[in-house]
């Protein structure tokens, strides 16, 4: 095998995993975690792969979001990558902020240096992670996306951009204009260097009206309105109209009372879960 366990624990009838291999992607070694649903045990199964945001782990999404439960009776596999490479010799934040480098790859691969060494999620995510899982694991080539905040910028940009890998997108808070908030113009200008005009491959308002509503997959967005990242730095507006614009009939819905924790998404995880089953399965 290319990847080793870390840690497995029992949960819901299913094996709820955590992996460490070697990734050429990023040159670094990278841990994973994967929820394998009792119904794995005798075939292969889709699998939802699930981006997590700023300073996250593999592992934020496995104990707080309580996905378990309605995967394993949907009999859906639950793929959930680092936020970034690790380890040794990789950049991170020369002020060590919360919102760039070590938990803020941003799911780009980055063209400038030094974080071109090792910051490259995007092809992480859409390539390496999903070759090795299902070369190695009961899971299947049908795939899903979800994502909190940062991630759920990435699952919304890999998934317009990649419609033919992925069945549906759904997202909670999710950075849907990064080329037009604080977060994104940071990590952007580092990541990508200072012409904006290649900022907008990474962005989901702009990959929309690129796309006029062409090759669209699902799409379910839920975002808190007492948020307080919501106007600063989200603009979940702007995706909406982007949306309405190019006749995408995306399901938006702002929650009355929500934050951005993960109070907020183990509360509405079952309906995107059950939302990504229509498609999968």
């Amino acid at each position: 095998m290319f990847m080793q366990i870390v840690d497995e624990k029992r949960v819901f009838g299913g094996r709820q995993i955590r992996f460490e291999h070697n990734s050429n992607t990023l040159n670094c070694t990278m841990q994973f975690s994967v929820f394998l649903p009792p119904q794995a045990e005798s075939q292969e199964v889709p699998a939802l792969y699930w981006l997590s945001g700023l300073t996250c782990t593999d592992e934020n999404f496995s104990s707080k979001a309580g996905a378990q439960r309605v995967a394993a009776s949907l009999g859906i596999a639950l793929v959930i990558p680092d936020t970034s490479p690790r380890g040794e010799g990789v950049q991170d934040d020369p002020d060590g902020a919360y919102d760039f480098g070590l938990g803020a790859g941003f799911y780009v691969n980055a063209t400038q240096s030094p974080w071109s060494e090792h910051y490259h999620m995007y092809d992480y995510i859409v390539e390496e992670l999903p070759s090795l899982v299902e070369a190695e694991l009961p899971i299947n080539d049908k795939r899903a996306l979800s994502g909190h905040s940062m991630g759920g910028h990435g699952a919304l940009v890999i998934g317009l951009r990649n419609s033919e890998l992925y069945t549906s997108i759904s997202a909670f808070s999710p950075i849907v204009n990064p080329t037009q908030c604080p977060w994104g113009e940071k990590a952007f200008s580092h990541y990508l260097g200072n012409n904006r005009n290649d900022w907008e491959a990474y962005d989901a308002v702009c990959l929309l009206n690129q796309k006029q509503g062409k090759n669209v997959p699902p799409i379910k967005v839920d975002q808190g309105d007492a948020d307080n990242f919501l106007e600063e730095q989200l603009k979940t507006d702007n995706l909406i109209e982007a949306c309405k614009a190019n006749s995408v009939a995306a399901d938006i819905q702002y929650q009355a009372g929500y934050d951005h924790s993960y109070y907020f998404i183990s509360t509405f995880i079952e309906q995107h879960l059950r939302f990504h089953a229509q498609n999968l399965l």
